[in-house]
């Protein structure tokens, strides 16, 4: 298996403006989620901010080579309290004391704290949900897991996070770079979410569980390069930059690509995030053809129709009918011919 990143245990001013807009949710009674504060964030990892392959964990030492990937941002959709809370996401951490604002703002902590990595945490989720949010998902389209999961910052050693489904909640690792603070595993595992959200219980067999690992690669960079650009410095369909250079030792440092080679079904070999290169592929394909926009907004809307033990065929069928349903036959072709390539259609 593939380090981390496993299903179960089983920045810009638009960005700010789409959070603060906030979507449709259900809040208990009295309860509000207008509240801001500013916090410190990498945006998205320090690897593809400075274009410096050469930096490593150091045993979580904020050393001065670092130094240029910290941003400050506006923590929205929070619920007053001081805590990382909010409609989407409550943070919650087994390592050191809970993240709190004064004023409006959380202290400018860096990688060095633990606090740094909760805020990363919520932070990087509430993006991904505007970024759905900011397809139409929850006012043109239906909502997609517009409900609050919980992010644990965990004692778990490994270099693995997960998500649970029978829990709904994520939880980050802490082995070699911290996942929490490379915003691309964050969104990787929110991904899972999404999923669940839309189809219950899903990723049950090989190719469903490899659908899941490649759709999480792939709203890791749509999310990311939606809130802070395209990067200049790494390749785009590289995932996870940062947290990467703990286990891999050519560059540039990626966990997974979007860009690779592998074909159906004679690539297949029987892993779910070796298989769901497959997928991601067809996924980056279809971005490519379509944009961004179109491509994610067709991608997720067909996730709706997938069960849980969907076949990498039934999946491409439902993505192309999506396409045709929303934008016609030019997108429908696209799509289908994108899968085409991988060998699926």
């Amino acid at each position: 298996m593939h380090p981390h990143l496993a299903r179960t245990a089983l920045v810009a001013s638009a960005v700010t403006a789409t959070l603060v807009a906030g979507g449709t949710t259900v809040q208990a009674a009295g309860e509000t989620y207008d509240h801001t504060a500013t916090a410190t964030v990498f945006a998205p990892n320090p690897v593809q901010q400075l274009g410096d392959q050469t930096l490593t964990d150091q045993k979580d030492a904020d050393y001065p080579a670092l130094a240029g990937a910290y941003r400050s941002v506006t923590l929205t959709n929070l619920d007053g309290s001081g805590t990382l809370t909010g409609p989407y996401v409550v943070v919650k951490s087994k390592t050191g004391t809970p993240a709190r604002a004064v004023n409006g703002v959380f202290p400018a902590w860096h990688r060095d704290a633990d606090q740094f990595e909760q805020v990363m945490g919520y932070h990087w989720v509430n993006t991904a949900q505007a970024y759905l949010q900011s397809l139409g998902f929850g006012s043109t389209l239906r909502p997609v897991n517009q409900r609050q999961i919980e992010l644990r910052i965990d004692q778990y050693g490994g270099d693995n996070s997960f998500f649970r489904d029978d829990k709904a909640n994520i939880t980050l690792g802490k082995g070699g770079v911290d996942d929490a603070e490379d915003a691309e595993v964050i969104v990787h595992e929110y991904g899972h979410s999404v999923q669940d959200g839309q189809v219950p219980g899903f990723g049950t067999n090989l190719e469903s569980g490899s659908i899941g690992e490649a759709f999480g690669d792939y709203l890791a960079v749509a999310v990311t390069s939606w809130a802070t650009g395209t990067p200049t410095r790494t390749p785009e369909a590289c995932v996870a930059d940062w947290d990467s250079v703990s286990y891999t030792s050519r560059t540039p440092h990626c966990l997974r690509r979007l860009d690779g080679t592998k074909v159906y079904p004679q690539d297949m070999r029987g892993e779910v995030h070796a298989d769901g290169e497959i997928w991601s592929r067809a996924l980056w394909d279809i971005r490519t053809a379509l944009g961004d926009r179109r491509a994610s907004t067709l991608i997720i809307e067909a996730q709706f129709a997938f069960a849980p033990d969907t076949s990498f065929r039934d999946a491409a069928l439902a993505t192309v009918d999506a396409a045709q349903r929303l934008y016609g036959a030019s997108a429908a072709s696209a799509t289908s011919s994108a899968f085409a390539a991988r060998g699926i259609l």
